[in-house]
């Protein structure tokens, strides 16, 4: 059991104070890994969110570095970072709300031949990118190692979620296999309005704190979509299916895949 001091009392009263949560839900909280895959336009609000709320370890993997262009959304960055690794300028905002996380920084891309590697290492997984090969590529490889995870989509006015635990839908119960390269248009080409981007991470950041402290009902077999031009929210049904090639019962994926990237999905 956790021994809080005064400054972490204080720090995390309201949290306390919510009688869902508690002592021993901040406990569980302080005492949970997270890795957030991005630190992009949804990584950016998660890792904010989650370092306020005092997940005791939270790693954040991105090859890129800050540009220009990310400021617009990505809200951990500042215009003095551009041109820094994206997981250094996260790590310093993070302990800048709270010295008390551990921070794990993975300047390299997510592969398939680190992605076990790496997650084995964390209790949840919050997907922060914006192309589908490594969504892909963290739900096969989260369901493999028997991981939870937080999926996140947004492009345009429009943003999607679902949390993952073992034995409900994965990614590739509701879409098999990404489509083929140049189909559909990432956030470079087709643009974001900023605010998406912590509209849903925010929402990620509260499943992933739901799933430690056991409150509410987490967005399992349930797809969570939105468009900010109407703000009309609708959550989707969907089932885990026994024929996927990767949750299913008699499963035909055995090893991660490494998908062709467009080379404009670099920078997100």
């Amino acid at each position: 059991m956790i021994d809080f001091t005064e400054e972490q009392i204080q720090r995390y009263s309201r949290h306390i104070l919510l009688q869902d949560v508690g002592v021993e839900g901040q406990e569980k909280i302080m005492n949970a890994r997270v890795l957030v895959v991005g630190a992009g336009g949804l990584g950016a609000p998660v890792a904010l969110y989650l370092a306020a709320a005092g997940i005791g370890r939270i790693g954040i993997i991105d090859a890129d570095v800050v540009d220009l262009s990310n400021l617009q959304r990505q809200v951990i960055h500042f215009t003095k970072d551009v041109g820094r690794a994206k997981v250094e300028s996260a790590k310093e905002k993070i302990l800048a709300i709270n010295p008390d996380v551990k921070v794990d920084a993975y300047h390299e891309f997510l592969y398939s031949d680190n992605a076990l590697d790496i997650i084995k290492e964390y209790d949840f997984i919050v997907d922060g990118t914006d192309n589908f090969p490594v969504k892909f590529l963290i739900n096969d490889a989260c369901v493999m190692a028997g991981k939870p995870f937080s999926h996140g989509g947004i492009l345009r006015f429009n943003g999607q979620t679902f949390t993952h635990l073992p034995g409900t839908a994965c990614y590739r119960c509701m879409f098999k296999e990404p489509p083929p390269t140049g189909a559909v248009p990432t956030c470079s080409q087709a643009g974001v309005l900023g605010a998406i981007a912590g509209m849903l991470g925010t929402i990620q950041a509260a499943e992933t704190l739901k799933y430690f402290t056991g409150v509410g009902q987490l967005l399992t077999d349930r797809l969570l979509t939105f468009d900010a031009k109407t703000m009309q929210f609708r959550i989707v049904p969907v089932r885990h299916r026994d024929t996927c090639a990767i949750c299913g019962t008699h499963p035909t994926i055995d090893h991660l895949i490494d998908y062709e990237k467009a080379a404009c999905d670099l920078k997100h």
